[in-house]
Parts: structure tokens; sequence; C-alpha cells
């Protein structure tokens, strides 16, 4: 055979084998999502509860492993966060109801949820367990069923971490394949389980080619777009407590939440008082020389240097070629220019944080907002202020979605340190070409029918309000279309490599059984 033809029938084997790996996980999760939306709320909740105290017992596991694999943040941090996105979060849903219908009998609707179906979820290397988490348990919530994809810096932690939840899922009472992982995560099969007409809605954390990708992909998809969040410390502001919350914020998990503050803006009379307020807090100020290194540093011609990600401030510092105190949190850089000349006005996932003042405060405005014009629109900003009429200003001004007011901004705008909705997807909204500009939750996983009554139907919508669904509850076994499955995830590599060579009687019989699967569930359902 010639060798080029025998390279494109190795390419179509291949691409075969992922396609059956995508479509057979999909399949699964089909039909755990049918089985799933048969459940009540106490049955939805006491899985979610499972899972969330199975996150919880394994966060600090987690931390450490994520840590040792990726390279970056700090351990204890990471603990922290991976134990907020466990019963924290199912805390703050607890009274939300995704499962019993709605009855407004002022407008005489009732509204009916309506799950997604399957939710394909990307998870970032920076906050891979804590994302993991967050989006496991939004579905659950919701009565989804949800397939983990890893990024394959942090494929090994998340893979155990997503069998660990799916084994409490299913212990707690789950349809088998609630929680499926991909365990060799490779773009050609991220791309067949994007592209798959049998994935409901996509869920993108992750770069913002892979958002795109997501984007335009065929598929319904909720994305996210990149951080570069402006904070403003006014005249008026308890420069000590602004110092502190800084610091705290921008060090926390070395700062690889998309939520940190990335420059620092404030004007001339606030200068040098915050600087010595910053130092205190264990920041370093950086001589010009020092600036200009870490310019040369943190980025090149491509753009951010990806090695200084999540790295702490005294390994940015030696990189660069100079030497701070053990103790440094934070490295402030001055500028003199907000935009595309300077780089250190853009995003920076590490602990350096751009040092901007202004003349006065119009012009302090003026540079938040040409922060965020540089990159991040619609995401995050932060200030420091006690004047009511300021701090409206300045959320009237900035294009970004939340505005996180004298409170650390990475904790904040995720829903942490503020009473915004605890999130590890950070909807940018319009400004950020997104199509949802809230912080994402279970509330974004689920539809809802409305069922619309004559304006003048008062008895009907009387009877109406009395009727309730019934939730028979799952089937008594999952559907086997006779392809041997690994507890979690995709089948056997065998298997694959079957259908690889294209045996087409099995496959043929597979189809068929699912055509009759398919009649039974509809059958059983009602529909």
């Amino acid at each position: 055979m010639d060798p080029q033809i025998a390279d494109l029938v190795d390419i179509s084997q291949s691409r075969t084998a992922l396609h059956a790996q995508a479509d057979m996980m999909l399949e699964r999760g089909k039909w755990a999502a049918e089985i799933f939306q048969r459940y009540d709320r106490p049955s939805t909740h006491a899985i979610a509860e499972a899972v969330a105290r199975a996150a919880h017992a394994k966060a600090g596991e987690y931390a450490e492993w994520a840590v040792r694999e990726t390279g970056f943040g700090v351990a204890a941090h990471k603990k922290l966060k991976n134990e907020l996105t466990s019963l924290p979060f199912l805390d703050y849903y607890r009274e939300w109801d995704f499962v019993n219908p709605r009855f407004d009998p002022q407008s005489k609707i009732v509204e009916v949820p309506r799950p997604a179906g399957v939710i394909f979820a990307l998870l970032p290397s920076t906050n891979p367990i804590s994302t993991l988490n967050f989006k496991s348990l939004s579905a659950l919530l919701t009565r989804n069923a949800i397939v983990l994809s890893p990024h394959p810096a942090a494929r090994e932690c998340c893979v155990d971490a997503a069998r660990h939840l799916a084994k409490a899922a299913e212990a707690a009472g789950a349809p088998d394949g609630i929680i499926q992982v991909v365990e060799r995560p490779v773009m050609p099969l991220i791309e067949e389980f994007m592209r798959s007409d049998k994935t409901d809605v996509i869920l993108a954390t992750g770069g913002t080619a892979m958002v795109r990708s997501a984007y335009s992909s065929s598929n319904p998809a909720i994305g996210v777009g990149p951080g570069n969040a402006p904070v403003y410390v006014d005249a008026t502001a308890d420069l000590r407590e602004a110092a502190d919350h800084i610091a705290d914020s921008k060090s926390f998990d070395n700062s690889i939440l998309c939520t940190n503050e990335s420059v620092l803006i404030t004007v001339e009379d606030v200068e040098k008082n915050l600087k010595r307020e910053l130092q205190r807090a264990g920041c370093h100020i950086c001589s010009a020389e020092e600036v200009a290194a870490l310019r040369h540093c943190l980025f090149h011609e491509r753009g951010f240097n990806v090695e200084m990600v999540g790295r702490d401030a005294t390994w940015i510092a030696e990189r660069a070629g100079f030497k701070v105190a053990a103790k440094t949190r934070v490295l402030i850089a001055p500028i003199g220019l907000i935009g595309v000349d300077e780089p250190l006005s853009k995003e920076k996932l590490c602990p350096v944080l751009a040092l901007f003042v202004a003349q006065d405060r119009r012009r302090a405005l003026g540079m938040a907002r040409a922060v965020l014009r540089l990159s991040g629109a619609g995401h995050s900003a932060a200030i420091h202020c006690r004047d009511p009429q300021t701090i409206l200003d300045f959320g009237a001004c900035v294009e970004a979605y939340r505005v996180v007011v004298n409170a650390p901004c990475s904790q904040g705008a995720a829903g942490f340190a503020t009473n915004l909705a605890p999130t590890f997807t950070i909807g940018t909204g319009f400004f950020g070409r997104s199509s949802v500009g809230e912080n994402v939750g279970p509330q974004h996983l689920v539809h809802w029918t409305r069922i619309a009554l004559h304006k003048e139907a008062t008895e009907l919508a009387e009877n109406l309000s009395r009727s309730s669904l019934a939730y028979p509850g799952p089937l008594p076994a999952a559907p086997s279309d006779g392809v041997p499955r690994t507890a979690v995830g995709a089948p056997p590599t065998a298997t694959l490599r079957k259908v690889a060579r294209g045996d087409a009687a099995k496959e043929e019989l597979r189809e068929e059984i699912r055509r009759i699967i398919a009649d039974e569930l509809r059958q059983a359902l009602g529909r």
C-alpha cells in the first residue's frame, strides 16, 4: 500500500475510534440524564449532599496532588478552594428548587424545570479540582449528567477526583454514568465531544482558544473570557485595609484565579502612604530596573510566559535576576503607561501587580476603564473607597459585570468574600463576547417550560396550582449496548480497536439495541 494512503487509513481509523469513544460516553450520559429526571427533590439533594461530602473529605489530598502535578499554586489555598466548592457551595443553593414546578397565581403561569441533559465540561489546569467540584455539583443539583474533560496538565488528579465523586453519587442512588471523565484528553477527542449532537451544552473554563472553540462547535456553550481586573484605591479608602485585601488577594494561590487584581490604580495624594502600607502587608515595590527585568521575564513575543503561572513572588524575582525578602508575597511594578505598549498592564496569573498613579480621580477611573478595554472586558474590577458616589461612578464606568468594593477581588468576584453567587466560571457577558454576564451556576443548566393559561382562567388556575408532577424514580438497571465498560469513562481499548477496524456487523447490532432501548425509555417516561 502507498505510504500516504496508509497514513490516511490510520488517521481515518483513529478518528473513528475517537468518535466511538465520545459517542459511547455521551450515550451513557444520555441514558443517565433521562433517568435522573425521574428523581424528586429529596433524592436529588441526597445525591448532591453525598458528593459534596466526598469532595470535602479529600479537599486537602487533591490540593496537594494538583500542585504536585501542575507545578504551580499553593496547596493550602487550593485546599480552601476545594472545600468552598463542596459543602459551602451546596449550602448556598440548598433552598433553591430546580426540580419542582413553580406556579405564579398572579400571572397564571406554571414553570416546569427542564434540565439540559448531558453537559460536556472543560476543566482548567489552574483550578482543576475546585472547578471539577463546582461543575459536578451544578450538574447534579439540576439533574443533569456530566462528562468532565481535564486539562492534560492536571489529568491524573482530575481523573481520580472524578472517579471519587462518581462513586459517591452512585452509592447515593444516582444513575450509573451520571459523572464520567475523559481519561486521556487529546484535542481531536475533545472536538468529537464538542461537535456531537448528543452533547446538550458545553461548560467551558480554560484558555481563550478553547472557549472560542466551544462557541464555534455548533452546540450551546457557556464560556468565560480572560480576566484583567483593575483595582482603584481612592483617597477616601482605609489604606491599611485596602493594602491587606490586595496583598491577600494577589498572593492567594499565587494569583492563578482569573479574578485576581492585575493593575492597581491610585492618585498622587495617596501614592506614598499606599506604598508604605503595601510594604507592611508583604509586598515588594520594584525599582525601575527591576520592573524592566520583570517585563522581560513575564512576557515574550508570543505573549505571557506560561512558566510564570502560579509561581511565588520570590521564585519570579529570582528568575528575573533580582532578590527580594523571603517573606515577599507580591511584586509591585510601577508603570507609567496603560495600553498595548505596556505588557505589564495585561493579565498576569502570578503575584505581580502593576501600579499606575493617576493625577486625579477622574483620570484614575478612565485608566481603570482602559485596563479592561485592553483585555478582560466584562470580567471583574475592584475599588477601595468610602464615598458612595465614587463607588457608583466607578461601577458605571468600568466595562465589568462584577465590581468588588472594599474586599479582595480574587475571592470577592468569585462569590467567596461577597454575596455574589459562588462560582469557578465567570460570565463576561456582552462586553466579553459571552452569552452570560453573571457568575455561572446551576441556574444556568436548567431552562423552564412556561405553561401559560388564559388571563381569565381563574378556576383552572386554582386547580392547576394544587397539581404536582409524579417522580417515579429510577429504572431498575442501566441499559446495555453489549459493550463492556470501565467503571468511569471510556470503553476498553480492545473494543475501540474493533470499532476502528470498521466491524460493521457489530456496529449495526449496537445501533439496533440503542433504538430498542430508546423506544423503551420513551414509553416508560411517557414521551
